[in-house]
């Protein structure tokens, strides 16, 4: 290996892959019947294509399936605009707090409405996955 290539993440095997795709999609379908919009981001093409839950699956052998909850556009730029600014974290502007205060409380929601449907849940370090959800199984 020369001193600029690296080493990707070794993948799952597909089996395992396939049982990945098969719980996205029950938890897919768990959260649309809450009345949620819901879609598979890793199948949309970027990080961010809408509001509302973004369930992925990710291939590598430590991955899995993955939750997210994306706000609307508006509130959503606004508040990464005021990041790019800069501004005092420690006191920041009330849109900002406001950005985070639903990326919590939905999270918060998310966890109890997946628990409520049978899902094993749990959540990942947040320095790899930030504030997602770790779908790890389904008691049905």
């Amino acid at each position: 290996m020369t001193e600029h290539e690296f080493e990707p993440h070794p993948r799952a095997a597909p089996e395992v892959i396939a049982e990945r795709e098969a719980l996205a999609g029950k938890v897919c379908t768990e959260l649309e019947r809450a009345g949620l919009p819901v879609y598979r981001g890793d199948l949309t093409g970027g990080p961010y294509t809408q509001p509302g839950a973004d369930v992925h699956v990710t291939p590598f052998i430590d991955g899995g399936v993955y939750v997210d909850w994306e706000a609307g556009e508006d509130l959503r730029s606004a508040a990464l605009a005021l990041l790019e600014k800069g501004m005092d974290l420690s006191d920041p502007p009330r849109l900002f707090r406001h950005h985070r205060n639903v990326l919590q409380h939905m999270e918060a929601a998310l966890q109890g409405i997946l628990a409520s449907a049978g899902f094993e849940i749990a959540q990942p370090d947040p320095h790899g996955h930030g504030s997602m959800i770790q779908v790890m199984g389904h008691r049905g």
